[in-house]
């Protein structure tokens, strides 16, 4: 008994750190913001996949699993529930987390800075932009948004 508990903490201490690990965001941020100014070019929409993780579903269906698994029975019959209740909680759970994770509407906008440089920044679509617009383009990378500067 005391071997299946030493067992099942260990389960759960690494199922927490794969969940803290799933959530945690790739890459570093700097601490100074990025501002550039330019003129919008070109608007296109497209389709952007949303930032979930199905890791994240199957770790939590798994940690419900075992969960319901140690509520049944007892001794070996305990052991293979927890199991068998993980095995099914971590497919349910990345099912769930896969069936949720739909594309959300978006648009690349390209922007000629007043440096010269044509910018693409892929984001949620934002209302309000249009071509020949005056905006600032605000952060780098995969962080940067095109907003509009005030008239």
């Amino acid at each position: 008994m005391r071997t299946t508990t030493q067992l099942l903490s260990r389960f759960a201490a690494l199922a927490l750190a794969f969940l803290l690990a799933a959530c945690a965001a790739p890459g570093s941020q700097s601490d100074s913001m990025t501002v550039r100014q330019g003129v919008i070019e070109q608007i296109s929409p497209t389709q952007i996949q949303s930032s979930h993780h199905t890791g994240v579903g199957a770790v939590l269906g798994g940690l419900a699993g075992v969960g319901l698994g140690s509520l049944i029975g007892g001794g070996t019959g305990r052991d293979v529930a927890m199991v068998v209740g993980a095995v099914g909680g971590t497919m349910a759970g990345a099912e769930v987390a896969r069936r949720y994770d739909q594309p959300i509407a978006g648009q690349q906008v390209f922007v000629r800075t007043t440096s010269g440089v044509l910018v693409e920044v892929t984001q949620p679509a934002t209302p309000g932009l249009r071509v020949g617009q005056r905006v600032y383009i605000e952060g780098k990378g995969d962080g940067a948004r095109v907003i509009p500067q005030a008239q």
